[in-house]
């Protein structure tokens, strides 16, 4: 048996739910052979297959267009509107796609690549599984009534399902996949011996996501300036140009620097406290890791719901200044220990476990089913 995954490197969230569904898919069956593949970048026509370079700078310097853009198309009617009038431009690169990919089931984490290929496939097309990777705010362009299975990571996303017109049925809250590696199997100190920190300090890690995206420089020059007493990771993911210019710098405080990394797991149980913007799929794996959240950023439309869903829930906070940031570290450090068991009891209680295991789950039974 053969699994298709879509996915696109538009940030990093698509991918790792991707990567997350596939390990889960290959430990339950170990038969099942799974690829992933990147929609945008390799079957779409100029200049969506562009969009995965393109997505950072539109993003950094374009933020209000995007918010606009995404209101403007987001609703049921909009967005089936904008696939009808689309599918002419997309219908050669579609049909490659499924030439190349002949597979017994299909499965969507990017809302870009739900109805397009759903319109490229025949009346004898494999099953279509959507697995949605927005928390809240999920775009219309996810929900496709011919998907044979919607998953969804919240009741909001739910809801917001329904109001599209997927069949109730079809629709199921699953929470956000994500590996397993984000887990409390490996403890704080045994996670700092191994990455080569110190193991007594008050340590934070900062990060805004794959690309190293606004305001991590902001943020990090607050946390060098501010006399704290602590331990500073920083990760720069693909922003070379950031990471350069912070070893630039003279460091009061003991700090590391990091690029792109593969073992963020690792960082994250090793950190006391988590500086972040709002991706839903970062927001998960620091939940899974039992940390304390600080959100200092959102991508207007598909980000906006994720703060509040953290807030709301008591997960973490918001401090969209570095002012903000400053004062809620400090009270997290004076709390010690006791803070941080009262924000992992909260987590605990309103995380949905094991949801790459439950994809996986829904996939094979499909699977399974006689045609």
């Amino acid at each position: 048996m053969k699994v298709t995954i879509l996915m696109s490197d538009t940030g990093g969230g698509h991918r790792s739910v991707a990567t997350a569904v596939e390990s889960a898919l290959v430990t339950e069956k170990p038969e099942i052979s799974v690829e992933l593949v990147d929609g945008l970048l390799d079957y779409s026509p100029y200049p969506l297959n562009r969009l995965p370079d393109w997505y950072p700078t539109i993003i950094t310097r374009f933020v209000v267009l995007w918010r606009y853009g995404y209101l403007l198309t987001d609703g049921p009617v909009r967005a089936q509107m904008l696939n009808l009038l689309s599918r002419p431009f997309l219908r050669l690169s579609v049909h490659r796609f499924v030439e190349q990919h002949q597979c017994d089931l299909l499965v969507s984490t990017h809302p870009m690549l739900v109805s397009s290929i759903l319109d490229g496939l025949d009346v004898n097309r494999p099953p279509f599984v959507t697995v949605v990777t927005d928390l809240v705010t999920a775009h219309a362009w996810w929900f496709d009534k011919r998907a044979d299975l919607t998953l969804v990571p919240t009741e909001a996303a739910r809801v917001k399902a329904l109001e599209c017109g997927i069949a109730p049925e079809l629709v199921q809250v699953v929470g956000l996949p994500v590996s397993e590696s984000f887990s409390r199997t490996l403890n704080k100190k045994l996670a700092r011996e191994k990455l080569g920190w110190d193991t007594s300090t008050f340590t934070v890690l900062l990060m805004t996501g794959a690309d190293g995206m606004e305001p991590l420089w902001d943020i990090a020059n607050a946390l060098r300036m501010s006399n704290m007493s602590l331990q500073l990771v920083i990760v720069c993911g693909r922003n070379a140009h950031i990471l350069a210019e912070l070893k630039t710098l003279d460091w009061p405080v003991n700090t590391h620097l990091y690029g792109f990394v593969d073992n963020m797991s690792v960082l994250i149980r090793g950190a006391d406290a988590v500086i972040t913007k709002a991706g839903p799929s970062t927001v998960m794996e620091v939940l899974n890791c039992g940390r304390p959240l600080l959100l200092c950023g959102a991508i207007p439309g598909q980000e906006d719901g994720n703060v509040n869903y953290v807030v709301e829930n008591n997960l973490g906070w918001w401090t969209p200044y570095p002012e903000d940031m400053l004062a809620r570290l400090r009270l997290l450090h004076g709390k010690n220990t006791a803070g941080f068991d009262s924000v992992s009891e909260v987590i605990d209680k309103s995380l949905i476990t094991r949801s790459a295991s439950t994809v996986a789950s829904k996939i094979i039974g499909l699977l399974s089913k006689p045609v």
